[in-house]
């Protein structure tokens, strides 16, 4: 998971702001809402790319009692691109599992990462066709099927368009080839590039078929990038998000219900 920037684009004010992963909404941190999603979800651990202001996300770690769960990897570099982060982190990323790979800063319903970990294929990500149209999410362009684009502007002829929500699974063997991209990048000199454009490369050039989608539209979620992002996640995506949740334990608590009941009797 990335957490090491700035998050200068929120203009609250400099390096008094705690990082992203450390905003509260409701009673918990961005980063106790991954840390639980991600246990429920069967994820043996979790490493954190951290640099700008890392011993607050380490002290809510502690906070959280999930030090046995969450590893911190230190990117030195954080107000450089998001590139750095991901090759600091390369160690966790080749391993012979497969990984999730996560923006830390998104906040969303469980379900969402549910259907990336169950995803039957080895290489996916998430897609929402409710995408907003301007210049700062990802695109994901499909045709026949395909994902032919994966950038913030159109480049492509497709049957789908849809935003990036920033998850991703990767087989052992894709998430080698990223960070060999990622290597590729700081040797150019391109330590300022964001790490979508090193998956975008990745994806177009691998055979046909090896990466999809999961079409998440119509599930809560939001990108924390600006001010106003935070009044919203707070007042429209939050509200829906514990509405499901509810919803999730109530079937559940049924369901037990009545397989208790079907139980032959002694």
């Amino acid at each position: 998971m990335l957490a090491a920037g700035i998050g200068a684009r929120l203009g609250v004010g400099a390096t008094k702001d705690p990082p992203k992963a450390l905003l509260r909404f409701g009673d918990k941190s961005l980063l106790q809402f991954h840390i639980e999603i991600l246990k429920r979800q069967g994820i043996d651990e979790l490493a954190l790319g951290v640099g700008y202001h890392h011993q607050d996300i380490e002290r809510e770690i502690v906070a959280l009692g999930a030090q046995d769960y969450v590893r911190t990897v230190f990117n030195e570099d954080y107000e450089e691109g998001n590139i750095v982060t991901l090759w600091t982190i390369r160690d966790e990323l080749c391993c012979e599992k497969p990984v999730l790979l996560m923006d830390a800063d998104v906040l969303y319903d469980e379900e969402m990462v549910e259907r990336l970990v169950n995803s039957p294929h080895q290489n996916c990500l998430l897609l929402d066709r409710a995408v907003d149209q301007g210049d700062e999410p990802v695109k994901v362009c499909v045709r026949d099927g395909e994902i032919v684009e994966f950038r913030k502007w159109h480049s492509a002829e497709f049957d789908i368009c849809g935003e990036s929500v920033g998850f991703f699974k990767l087989s052992a063997e894709v998430a080698k080839k990223l960070i060999m991209q990622a290597e590729l990048y700081l040797h150019q000199g391109r330590r300022h590039e964001s790490y979508e454009e090193a998956i975008r490369d990745v994806l177009l050039t691998s055979p046909r078929g090896t990466f999809a989608f999961e079409d998440i539209t119509g599930l809560p979620w939001i990108e924390i990038d600006f001010a106003a992002d935070i009044e919203r996640a707070n007042v429209e995506v939050l509200p829906r998000i514990l509405t499901a949740d509810a919803d999730r334990r109530a079937s559940r608590m049924i369901k037990r219900g009545m397989s208790q009941d079907a139980a032959p009797r002694q």
